[in-house]
Formats: structure tokens, sequence, C-alpha cells
């Protein structure tokens, strides 16, 4: 199946959940139907189709991880946060509705994600359990990343703490995404988890190395949001503590590693090789 018949898949998906009315059905569907990449759904259904999974079942998993992205991005653009007034090249959750309506949209969208999650009948219930770890344990991560961003605004840090910083924020809902999708496949070898757990940490690193160079060469229009916005908030990136040039080998390189240990799999692994060459080549 194509990347956009998995981002219509999981917008259909999407849409269908938040169908029903409610006080902050408006401004959830705001945000989560505006016109995201969808890179993390499409990273599941990738790696449920890997290992022939059904996608019935790796909707409730792509839908899941997709919410508790969303969320995460309405709460970083609060003014208490990040900052920023544009997401999806549109008003940001909170300068449309409030920031306090932002707030209770991001909570909802995250308490949605694990209702979805748990209610898809054609999961086992013991897979499902291991799946609500695997996407609570990259939440909190994620959230852990964010603490860690806010705390070291227009301070000098080491290259390695800006590693360990974005494998929570960004890195650990990516490689959730992909093993989501994996786990579903009830008898996941121990070598076959090994190898994703790598790949989707190297991918996981590599995307947040490389929205940081994007952000200093990309337009407005093209990002969805404010150009050079890490730099207008004096936040260390990777750029700025090593220049661009060295930034992009160092996430061209992380995906090029992801592509040979996904060459180890027991399955044919040509899909997602291909999508982490797309991953590669992005420009947004």
């Amino acid at each position: 199946m194509s990347l956009n018949n998995y981002r219509a898949r999981v917008n259909g998906c999407l849409d269908a959940h938040l169908s029903q009315s409610s006080a902050l059905n408006e401004n959830m569907r705001y945000s989560v139907l505006a016109s995201g990449k969808r890179f993390r759904p499409i990273l599941t259904y990738t790696a449920a189709s890997v290992f022939g999974v059904d996608l019935s079942q790796a909707d409730s998993c792509a839908c899941a991880v997709e919410l508790i992205h969303i969320y995460s991005l309405i709460h970083d653009d609060l003014p208490a946060m990040d900052d920023d007034d544009m997401r999806h090249n549109q008003p940001a959750n909170h300068m449309k509705f409030g920031v306090g309506q932002a707030i209770l949209a991001g909570d909802a969208l995250q308490a949605l994600a694990f209702d979805v999650l748990t209610n898809n009948d054609t999961i086992k219930a013991e897979t499902r359990v291991t799946l609500v770890r695997q996407l609570s344990n990259a939440a909190f991560a994620m959230a852990e990343g964010q603490s860690i961003d806010l705390s070291i605004v227009s301070k000098n840090v080491e290259i390695d703490l800006l590693y360990s910083m974005h494998r929570k924020k960004t890195g650990a809902l990516l490689q959730c995404a992909v093993m989501l999708g994996a786990l579903l496949k009830p008898d996941l070898s121990h070598e076959d988890r090994a190898i994703l757990t790598s790949f989707s940490e190297g991918i996981g690193l590599a995307y947040q190395v490389q929205d940081d160079v994007l952000d200093v060469s990309t337009s407005d229009a093209v990002l969805g949001k404010r150009q050079n916005s890490d730099a207008d908030k004096d936040k260390p990136t990777f750029p700025s503590i090593l220049g661009m040039d060295e930034s992009i080998k160092i996430y061209q390189s992380l995906y090029e590693k992801a592509c040979e240990d996904i060459s180890q799999l027991s399955v044919d692994e040509a899909s997602l090789r291909g999508l982490t060459e797309k991953l590669m080549s992005r420009t947004y």
C-alpha cells in the first residue's frame, strides 16, 4: 500500500474517532485533521505490513500514536512552552480557541489515544496491555524531553545532552510508532524485536537532527510553522552547536545505519527501507 493510502486510511479513522459531539470536539478536530505529515502512523502501518499484520488491527495503533503526537504539538505551542503561533500553516490551537481550551484539547486527545488503543477487540487483551505500556512509556519520555528542552533555553550545553533530550522528546514516539505496528505480530521474535528497536531509535534521533536543519533551511510556507523558531528562542540545536554540514552528515548516517539494521530482519524489509529513504529526503 502506498504512503498516500496509509495517510488517507488514518485520516479516515481519526475523523471517525472525532465524530462524536462534545464541548471540545471543534478544537480537537481543528488540530487533528489539519494537514499533518502522518509520518508516525505511516511508520506503524508499514511495520505492521512488513510482518503480515491485518491493517484493521493496526488502525487503532496508528490513530493512538498520532493522537499523542497532536496533543504534544498543541501543548508545545502554548505560550508557557515553545510559544509558537503557527502550526500546519494555520493558527496554533491556542491562537484559535484560547490557552485554556487548547490545554483541555490536548488533555482530551491524550485520553482518547488510550481509549482508542484499548477498545480494539480484534487485538488480544494481553497484546493490548503491551501496546498500552509501549505508548505510555513513550508519552512519558516525550514529556521528559520537553522538560529538558525548556530548562536549557539560552544555555550552553554539551552535545550529549542534546542527544539525550531528543531521544526522549522526538525519538521515543517515533520508536513507539514502529514498535506498535510490529508488536501486533503475536510471535515476533526476540531477534526481530531487537533489530527494530535499534532501527527505530536511529530514525527517531535522525528525524530530530533533520528537523533542526530544516528549521534553519526551509521557509515558513513549506515548514507550516515559523522558520528559525529555535534560533529566535535561543534554544540549543544541532546546527547551532555543530554547524549545518556536520548536522546533515549526522542525520544521514543515522538513517543509513537504520537501513543496515533492518537488512537483518527475518522478513522482507523493502517497504520499511523505502519509507526510511523517504524520511531522509524529506523537505519539511
